[in-house]
């Protein structure tokens, strides 16, 4: 058997070889070479943090195969699909193969034909002949948090693979997730039966990741807007219910979003033709359960939007980590409500681990209620510590502005004190704001003393201030009470000593400002649109998502290194030696044509120069047009803007000044018109278009 220092000279060669990458990121190599030394190892890694190249470089020097256990089909078929892509023997088994085809496998692996083989957990009692140390020489567990009972994502069959270990003594385990606290990461060790491994907890921080989270209100506008303004990038939206994802997905469609739904309750063609659809780009958004989850490997995520709260944090930065996975910038929108705490808080009851969850929930509404830094929050739950904000979340952004709200404070109070703590928040903001609905109506609750005494207040500030309230422990819900608001210990201090009440107030959204110029005109003109298009077409021929051909970051640096040789273009991050040969000639030619083009749009672009030579020796206009083979009105057009950028033009040789005086009350008129016809219509056509060209041109540079 080689000894780790034997694999030490090929780890960088065969990264760039085969992943096309120079380096390795923060921990990867140390993992690695752990591997290597058949060591057991517990990676917690971010998503998007290179989790995967510490068991498949490993892979590609073992003799053996190595297992990788996976929760999902469409996750194995992503990942074998991109190993392919880079010249890598992988395969994926499962019971839906038919006997041919899992025959065909056996043999692959028999022959050492084969470096990686995926399967899900339940699957492998059909792999018990060749779950032997003469044919597996490593063994990986993907998404290893399905493995704890105390994890986020319970899934029973994960349980049973501690017999790996019993079976393989001597074959090392690798455990892999994005997210674990403690107690998970201790229970995925004891199931594992590996409690001496290696861990390996890298930084959860993803910078790239911008971080906002808003109140639930109107949230279908909100979303459409936000989609809007990105209409180019891909996106995820996380629903608590299959019901949600379908609605909501109907209503983008009916505001020309392209999107589709994905959830549990559908038939495998239709969450396969969902899945595939979004991995292709032909699909913009996908509304979809957490059902969605751990299949998505897509890079080119830009964006993940959560309609309602998840149930912890684990599941939120599991779920938030999908998109940005390139590295470049992303964006991640949470919309919160005390509706969808109330529905956690259902799901949990019941359930073994009850408390366990409820206390997680607490964490996650602290977050989403948070008026500090939510990035030190994030980090802190999973025991990181950041010393400074991050600048790059909503309240990093925009911080919140306190005033006093003592008074808010104490109308909410009494008021809750007047229904005798016995209604929930609706109906305390109705009683506030003086509302005479039936409920009000037939509770005789238009007679209170404090009906209407806030109407001076928004229904929607009302419900910010509340939640407020509730958060620094002045009032409380009582969920076994139909959710009605209480009042607390602290709650005299405010009503009947003057505690002063320190509130926020509501953030007004403001949608950023998007270009004018048209998105199909702008796109034209950058490198980074053409080769996005040739990377779409090359998928397509392929039959594979675009983003295995190269992510968005790749292209980035492509765009802006703009290689024009094999050996630059190898230098790119993330150009492999297969990749080189198979789509090197293609983007190195695209390089160099979009170059030429900008050369001639550069020669194009100063033709007005040359004009400007011909002038100053003296040629008519008639003259540099018959020089240059171009028309008069062309070379009065130049005449124009050369004036307009100051150089030295007689311009009252060509337009007198009473002309130019009409042409300005014209434009006044007119109220300035775009174009030259509506001119050339009010002069009744006896005015040529190059004299109002040039008038124009004056009284620009005029004012």
């Amino acid at each position: 058997m080689p000894h780790v220092s034997d694999y030490e000279l090929q780890l960088l060669p065969t990264l760039k070889q085969y992943f096309g990458y120079d380096s390795f990121r923060t921990e990867q190599q140390h993992i690695i070479t752990s591997v290597l030394s058949k060591k057991d190892n517990l990676v917690i890694m971010p998503t998007g943090g290179g989790k995967s190249i510490c068991f498949q470089l490993p892979a590609l020097l073992f003799k053996g195969v190595t297992l990788v256990v996976s929760p999902l089909i469409a996750l194995m078929k992503d990942q074998v699909d991109g190993l392919r892509a880079n010249g890598i023997a992988a395969a994926y088994f499962n019971s839906s193969q038919s006997s041919d085809e899992q025959q065909d496998i056996f043999e692959a692996i028999h022959h050492s034909k084969i470096k990686l083989l995926y399967v899900a957990p339940e699957s492998l009692s059909l792999l018990e002949h060749i779950i032997n140390e003469q044919y597996i020489s490593c063994i990986a567990i993907d998404e290893a948090h399905c493995i704890s009972s105390w994890g986020h994502d319970f899934r029973p069959s994960y349980q049973q693979l501690g017999f790996l270990k019993s079976k393989l003594p001597n074959t090392p385990i690798i455990a892999l997730t994005a997210t674990a606290d403690k107690a998970t990461r201790e229970d995925i060790l004891t199931q594992l039966r590996i409690p001496n491994a290696e861990q390996s907890i890298s930084s959860f921080d993803r910078q790239n990741i911008e971080l906002e989270v808003r109140p639930a209100n109107d949230r279908v506008s909100q979303i459409i807007k936000f989609i809007r303004h990105r209409p180019n990038e891909m996106g995820i939206v996380y629903c608590l219910s299959r019901k949600s994802t379908e609605q909501l997905a109907e209503k983008l469609q009916l505001n020309g979003i392209k999107a589709t739904t994905y959830h549990a309750g559908l038939n495998f063609e239709k969450r396969h033709k969902a899945q595939e659809d979004f991995l292709f780009d032909k699909t913009q958004v996908v509304c979809a359960t957490v059902a969605f989850g751990m299949g998505i490997d897509k890079s080119n995520v830009r964006w993940v939007i959560h309609y309602n709260m998840p149930k912890n944090i684990e599941g939120y930065y599991q779920e938030i980590g999908r998109s940005g996975r390139d590295g470049l910038p992303a964006y991640a929108l949470l919309f919160h409500s005390y509706a969808d705490v109330i529905q956690l808080r259902k799901f949990a009851e019941g359930t073994t681990n009850f408390d366990v969850q409820i206390a997680k929930l607490d964490r996650m509404k602290q977050f989403s209620e948070a008026t500090t830094c939510r990035r030190k929050i994030l980090l802190s739950y999973f025991g990181e510590l950041l010393s400074d904000n991050c600048g790059n979340c909503d309240v990093c952004k925009n911080p919140p502005e306190l005033f006093d709200g003592t008074i808010i404070a104490q109308k909410a109070l009494s008021t809750i004190t007047r229904l005798r703590e016995t209604e929930a928040t609706g109906v305390v903001i109705d009683v506030l704001r003086g509302a005479r609905n039936a409920t009000i109506v037939d509770k005789k609750y238009d007679q209170l003393k404090t009906h209407g005494i806030g109407k001076d207040i928004s229904w929607q500030n009302w419900q910010h201030y509340i939640i407020q309230l509730i958060n620094q422990g002045y009032c409380e819900i009582a969920f076994h009470k139909n959710n009605a608001l209480r009042l607390t210990a602290f709650s005299k201090k405010v009503l009947f000593e003057n505690e002063t009440v320190k509130l926020t107030k509501p953030l007004v959204l403001t949608e950023k400002v998007t270009r004018k110029t048209p998105v199909k005109k702008l796109l034209s003109t950058t490198l980074f649109e053409r080769l996005r298009q040739l990377r779409q077409q090359i998928a397509l021929e392929e039959n594979i998502p675009a983003y295995l051909v190269f992510n968005d970051a790749t292209l980035k640096e492509i765009e802006n290194e703009r290689p024009l040789s094999e050996e630059e273009f190898l230098s790119i991050s993330g150009v492999g030696q297969r990749k080189l040969d198979v789509y090197g000639t293609a983007f190195i030619n695209e390089v160099k044509a979009f170059i030429d083009s900008k050369k001639n749009s550069k020669k194009k672009s100063e033709t007005h120069r040359v004009t400007y030579e011909l002038y100053k020796e003296g040629l008519s206009i008639d003259e540099i047009a018959e020089r240059r083979n171009l028309k008069s009105t062309t070379i009065y057009s130049h005449i124009a803007k050369l004036y307009s950028e100051g150089k030295a033009i007689d311009i009252y040789d060509f337009v007198s000044k009473p002309e130019v005086e009409s042409v300005k009350t014209a434009q006044q008129e007119l109220k300035s018109p775009d174009g030259l016809k509506p001119y050339f219509e009010y002069f009744d056509k006896q005015l040529d278009y190059f004299k109002i060209r040039l008038a124009l041109s004056i009284i620009a540079k005029d004012s």
